[in-house]
């Protein structure tokens, strides 16, 4: 068992799939009837005592300042830093924790493009590292894992299919995962130039065998992830009428 003491908040991508919305704005500052996804995001991890949060940003970065000012007065016990992610524009989310990585110690990193439903699944109490999983009966094409009778993660189909555990943007590391983290961030991107990969990919795929991950047991509706602007538009139907002006 470990506790969870910090989070990196990964928030740097164009939000590409969301456009012309995110044209102007980034993607986790996007309003979800009326709140900011990153908003559920932090809420989630104060309401768990989690106060250290890191938040990576690329694209569009100046729009993230305003955050740090707002929970930093309003939340006295929250620390907001943000990380400037000079490769966001040509390379893959490993840049993102590569920017990142000297946080790295008994951390959560999630993705601040989703709407967190249920805090409780930011729990800092938690067993072995590994992501927050929902199960899948039929066919998803997200990442899907298989898990023995202990628990643990025995393979992952990046090409989903049926009757696993969906990978959700929501992980938790102990701080020997996160020492192990560290090193293969520095081989994969720095010095072998894999650039193009997700950071996920360690731990799931490259370097399989060194890990034994776990998975923390969720409900599919914990999280929304928006990946178009029609499953914005079904969450939040005030979008229909932009969507309306721009046909």
């Amino acid at each position: 068992m470990f506790t969870v003491k910090r989070a990196i908040i990964m928030a740097a991508g164009f939000g590409s799939r969301l456009r012309p919305i995110t044209n102007e704005i980034p993607k986790p500052l996007i309003r979800v009837n009326g709140v900011r996804m990153i908003d559920t995001v932090i809420n989630g991890l104060v309401k768990n005592d989690i106060t250290e949060i890191y938040i990576v940003v690329g694209y569009l970065k100046e729009k993230f300042e305003g955050i740090v000012e707002e929970y930093n007065r309003k939340e006295k016990k929250v620390k907001i830093t943000l990380i400037d992610n000079p490769y966001y524009d040509k390379c893959n989310n490993i840049s993102s924790l590569y920017v990142a990585r000297s946080h790295l110690s008994e951390c959560v990193i999630i993705d601040g493009d989703q709407v967190l439903r249920n805090d409780d699944i930011l729990n800092p109490n938690i067993e072995r590292s590994g992501y927050c999983s929902s199960w899948s009966e039929g066919y998803t094409d997200e990442w899907l894992q298989n898990i023995n009778e202990e628990g643990i993660v025995t393979e992952c189909s990046r090409i989903g299919g049926a009757k696993g555990w969906e990978l959700h943007g929501v992980s938790f590391w102990s701080e020997e995962d996160c020492i192990k983290l560290k090193r293969q961030l520095v081989l994969e991107f720095e010095k072998k130039k894999n650039t193009q990969i997700y950071w996920d990919d360690l731990a799931m795929f490259c370097y399989k065998e060194q890990y034994q991950l776990g998975i923390r047991k969720i409900k599919k509706e914990d999280i929304v992830e928006i990946d178009s602007v029609e499953e914005l538009i079904n969450l939040d139907k005030s979008y229909m009428e932009d969507k309306k002006n721009e046909g």
